[in-house]
């Protein structure tokens, strides 16, 4: 299988080349945010790559300055077919279908990583980073509960504490931080990074694919009798809930303001 059998998306792209497979957020001039078109293109290509069994390993990046900007807050109800509640579902959606792939997502994080663009990369198997990486969890500050899976998800990674703190504070952290707080597997330098995402794939593709499905599925059977993402039904009902509720509204407003976005 190559890249000219992948399906075209408008946010993403997706390329195979043998047993890895590739999947790029691809809108470097908006650092990648994630608007409900693209959580949806996000899922079909999971799904996509699910149904190549030849599929082993799959390398999830960020074209540009960096990984992603989060979650498109103007794509919320920016349609009358779709709903802020739907684009909950699409993006706890989104999460678990890349999580239950059947191949190993190994995640390039560099530049800024925010918000849901962190909960996709909590639902990946692996994460490197680049030292000057940095990361933020912004939705108390924008009015929201960060969705998509993403508490059960950081909970599962770093612990209750640090969850509470990081997602009620909003305050940024750096690569080094992720390390030691055992979200990320591995730092390297800038200019490494790309070298050792290839390798790690590289490694990981001279394993039988039977031992690296079967010690995935393991080790999420565990997790899931931990923190179960399955608690995460009810996120979409408290977005559509924190979109409606006019205190969470001013505060959304304020941040935006405060950003010069308002």
């Amino acid at each position: 299988m190559t890249t000219t059998d992948a399906p075209e998306f408008e946010h993403i792209v997706v390329a195979v080349d043998g047993r890895l497979g590739r999947l790029t957020l691809n809108r470097p001039d908006k650092l990648n945010p994630l608007s409900w078109q693209c959580l949806y293109e996000i899922e079909q290509a999971a799904r996509w790559f699910d149904s190549n069994r030849n599929v082993t390993v799959v390398i999830v990046s960020g074209a540009g300055r960096a990984f992603s900007a989060g979650a498109d807050l103007n794509s919320f109800g920016s349609k009358e077919e779709i709903t802020t509640r739907e684009v909950g579902e699409h993006g706890r959606r989104m999460a678990d279908a890349v999580e239950s792939m059947r191949a190993l997502a190994i995640v390039k994080l560099h530049g800024w990583t925010v918000g849901g663009g962190l909960v996709l990369a909590a639902a990946c198997d692996l994460r490197l980073a680049a030292s000057s990486s940095q990361f933020s969890i912004p939705e108390v500050d924008l009015g929201i509960p960060l969705a998509w899976g993403g508490i059960p998800r950081l909970v599962r990674e770093i612990g209750p504490a640090l969850t509470k703190e990081l997602v009620l504070t909003c305050r940024p952290f750096d690569a080094t931080e992720a390390k030691a707080a055992g979200f990320v597997n591995r730092v390297v330098p800038d200019e490494e990074l790309d070298i050792a995402v290839e390798e790690l794939a590289a490694q990981l593709l001279t394993k039988a694919p039977l031992t690296i499905q079967a010690t995935k599925r393991h080790v999420n059977a565990v997790t899931d009798q931990m923190v179960g993402t399955m608690r995460s039904w009810s996120d979409a009902d408290g977005l559509a809930n924190a979109f409606a509720d006019p205190e969470c509204g001013e505060a959304r407003r304020a941040y935006l303001a405060s950003k010069g976005r308002g």
